[in-house]
C-alpha cells in the first residue's frame, strides 16, 4: 500500500513539473507579447500586463525548481526548505502583483485613461483567459495531492493572471460601447483583497504558521 501511495506520490509530482514547464513557456510568450504589443501600441494596459507575466514567471521558476529537487528523490528535509523558500516566493511575487494592480488602475483613475490595446493583445488577452483556468486549476489540485501550499498559492497566481485578461477585454468592449473608460481599473481594484489574502497565506505558511 505503501508502494503505491509512493508511486501515485512521484507520479503527481511529475505532473507538477510538466505543469510548470508548460506555464514558464507560456508566460515567455506573453510577457514578449504583451511588452511587445504595449510599447507598439503605446498601451500603459498592455505593457503593464506584460510585467505582471515576468512576476508570475519568476514564481513560476522558483516552484520548476522545488518540484524538480523532489522528482530526483531529494531527502524529505531539502524537499521541505525547497518548499519554504517557494512559498517566499510565490507570496511576495502575490503582494508584488496586489501593488501593481493598486498602482495601474490609481494611475488610470487620475488620468481618465480608458484601456487601449491592439488586435494583438486582444488575441493575447482572449488566449490568456482560455489558458490560465486550465493551468490555475492544474496545479491547485497537483498542489494538495503532493501537500504543496507553494504550488496552490502558484495556481491563484495563474487565476489572477485569468481574471486580468478579462478585465483587460471587458474594459475594451466597454470603453468602446459605453464610454467607461474606468471600469477595468475599478474592477482591477476588486481583486486585490483576493490576491492580497493568498500572498499573506503563502508568507505564512513559508514562516511556518
Amino acid at each position: 500500500m505503501a508502494t503505491v501511495q509512493a508511486g501515485s506520490h512521484t507520479t503527481s509530482v511529475r505532473k507538477g513539473v510538466n505543469i510548470e514547464i508548460v506555464s514558464i513557456i507560456w508566460m515567455v510568450i506573453e510577457a514578449v507579447v504583451a511588452i511587445g504589443s504595449g510599447i507598439v501600441a503605446h498601451s500603459i494596459a498592455l505593457t503593464a500586463f506584460g510585467a505582471d507575466s515576468i512576476i508570475e514567471l519568476v514564481a513560476g521558476g522558483v516552484l520548476l525548481w522545488r518540484l524538480t529537487i523532489e522528482a530526483r528523490g531529494a531527502s524529505l528535509a531539502r524537499v521541505k526548505r525547497a518548499e519554504k523558500t517557494s512559498s517566499w516566493v510565490v507570496g511576495i511575487a502575490l503582494l508584488l502583483l496586489a501593488v501593481y494592480i493598486v498602482v495601474e488602475s490609481l494611475v488610470k483613475l487620475f488620468t481618465h485613461q480608458g484601456t487601449e490595446t491592439s488586435f494583438t493583445g486582444i488575441g493575447l488577452a482572449i488566449a490568456s483567459g482560455i489558458i490560465m483556468p486550465y493551468l490555475s486549476r492544474t496545479k491547485k489540485r497537483i498542489g494538495s495531492e503532493i501537500g504543496s501550499k507553494a504550488l496552490r498559492s502558484d495556481g491563484s497566481c495563474s487565476m489572477v493572471c485569468a481574471y486580468m485578461s478579462w478585465i483587460l477585454l471587458a474594459g475594451v468592449i466597454l470603453t468602446a460601447l459605453l464610454g467607461w473608460w474606468w471600469i477595468d481599473a475599478i474592477a482591477a481594484l476588486a481583486l486585490v483583497y483576493y490576491v492580497v489574502k493568498e500572498g499573506w497565506e503563502a508568507v505564512q505558511e513559508a514562516r511556518g504558521k
